[in-house]
């Protein structure tokens, strides 16, 4: 198994387990005090239909990653969503001045997002 299919798998199943499993669960990462996942956006003063739009582009890339082990023209469209998303995520963090633990998961999520663009493009 490339260290490709291994980010895919790994970054996939993560954004599954927190959007569709974990979304209401009160976790040490949300920002602010938030919650849920859905408090969290209304943490960084986002509207409620962003956070619908969010978790619908993620859970989107998700299942892209996962599915472009076997379509492999879906992954770097996928990562690159990502990329862009965590960014936005990491400075929601920032803008409620979130200790760096908090931010650390997406940070982590952007870094290996970025990481297999790059594998990707290389």
């Amino acid at each position: 198994m490339t260290i490709a299919i291994i980010l895919q798998v790994l970054l996939g199943l993560a954004l599954l387990n927190v959007w569709l499993v974990r979304s209401s669960a009160a976790t040490e990462f949300r920002g602010g005090d938030a919650t849920s996942l859905h408090e969290e956006f209304q943490v960084y003063g986002l509207p409620t239909w962003f956070f619908f739009l969010v978790g619908f582009l993620k859970i989107g890339a998700a299942l892209a990653l996962l599915i472009g082990i076997w379509v492999p023209e879906l992954v770097m469209p996928a990562a690159a969503l990502l990329v862009a998303l965590m960014l936005g995520a990491v400075a929601m963090h920032f803008k409620v001045s979130d200790p760096l633990k908090r931010t650390a998961p997406a940070f982590t999520m952007l870094v290996l997002s970025a990481t297999l663009l790059a594998l990707r493009l290389g």
